[in-house]
């Protein structure tokens, strides 16, 4: 059986949300897609939500629940006529969608691409999308900023963690790395600093880190699902 999508056994792939939109009309992309990848002997459940903002520029998420991939933001992204084009960005093998809209039924079918391989997709329009604006998190203080490195012992294993947090226009931004599952980048929302205590989410894998400052060193438990594992960050060489 072929594997579809990088599958990460603690990490997968963070809470993420896109503008709010409205889907306004009865036909068209916008709207709670679900469908299916059809791969040789599975098929790989998936949800989709387009919107599209007052000046017509689209946004979108995916979730493939079966992989534990929740709202993970779609790039790429393209209407044109009755073509529709989304990736995932950062995902090994740059998975691609490019599918056509049907109004009677309302689907959009069409080609998922990754890695070399070519299967068909299918979605069906289920309701309208309900994406939600996601507040800028408060700026965090200058001994949070910067890259870190770390490890999750996993079954045996050591997961390498790598941590980035900055301030920029305002408000404090973040990403998460799972080196050694695919190294995708997973933006963190809420970023959130009290004192020397921070907790970062990561919503799309339903994982959240806490940790506390100490001697240079940010020590914790990074939590998804009834996992708990401890997880300390250093400071990654100049």
């Amino acid at each position: 059986m072929k594997r579809i999508f990088i599958g990460f056994s603690i990490l997968v792939c963070f809470l993420y949300v896109v503008p709010r939109g409205r889907a306004q009309t009865a036909s068209g992309p916008a709207g709670h897609w679900e469908g299916t990848i059809k791969a040789p002997g599975q098929e790989l459940a998936i949800q989709v939500d387009l919107v599209a903002d007052k000046a017509g520029v689209w946004q979108g998420t995916i979730a493939i629940p079966p992989q534990g991939i929740k709202a993970f933001p779609l790039s790429a992204l393209s209407v044109q006529d009755n073509t529709i084009t989304f990736a995932m960005k950062g995902i090994a093998g740059e998975p691609t969608f490019k599918g056509t809209l049907s109004d009677s039924p309302r689907s959009i079918s069409g080609d998922f691409t990754q890695g070399g391989m070519t299967m068909p997709f299918k979605l069906e329009w289920k309701r309208e999308s309900t994406l939600v604006v996601a507040p800028k998190s408060p700026p965090i203080g200058k001994e949070l900023e910067g890259t870190w490195n770390g490890a999750l012992e996993v079954g045996g294993s050591k997961l390498r963690m790598v941590l980035k947090l900055a301030n920029q226009d305002g408000a404090a931004v973040g990403t998460l790395v799972s080196v050694d599952q695919g190294g995708t980048e997973l933006p963190i929302a809420p970023i959130e600093q009290t004192a020397s205590h921070v907790k970062l989410t990561v919503g799309a894998v339903g994982g959240t880190y806490e940790g506390d400052l100490k001697e240079g060193r940010l020590v914790g438990t990074w939590t998804q699902g009834a996992f708990g594992l401890p997880l300390v960050f250093s400071r990654a060489p100049m």
